[in-house]
């Protein structure tokens, strides 16, 4: 019949640009979040450092590394690293903008009931970052 494939027909490769724009889009948002934590830790540096200035540096070095990861690579786990990273930062910023849980083991307290253009710059980033991702690894299933 016509409408019948045949079994050693060739698939069509998925389109790189998407895959490239999307890798890219993802690795910028994570940048954006990791500068934002970065350049507020080195806002706030005093005389001591503080809790809240190293897991502020723990999701810089996190999130650098995932952008870094997920542009360089075509693997599955690079998009799924980026997809948790950037899942993690944003759970955490809005729950703490929100929510006051006091400190967690050896995480200190960061609630802050208020949102400053460096927390929105961040969300953004975090969000795109993880929409980004999303669809990359989904293009991969």
């Amino acid at each position: 019949m016509a409408t019948d494939r045949h079994p050693t027909a060739v698939r069509r490769p998925p389109k790189p640009a998407a895959a490239l724009a999307l890798r890219v889009v993802a690795a910028a948002g994570l940048a954006v979040d990791a500068y934002v934590h970065a350049d507020l830790t080195l806002l706030s540096a005093g005389a001591r450092f503080t809790g809240q200035q190293g897991v502020f540096l723990l999701e810089a070095g996190v999130a650098l590394g995932a952008a870094l990861l997920v542009a360089s690579g075509r693997r599955r786990g690079s998009g799924l690293f980026a997809v948790l990273v950037a899942a993690s930062a944003l759970a955490a910023v809005v729950t703490y903008r929100y929510v006051d849980l006091g400190p967690i083991g050896p995480l200190p307290d960061i609630y802050e009931p208020v949102w400053y253009p460096e927390k929105v710059v961040s969300v953004v980033g975090e969000a795109t970052a993880l929409v980004a991702a999303g669809l990359l690894l989904r293009r991969r299933s």
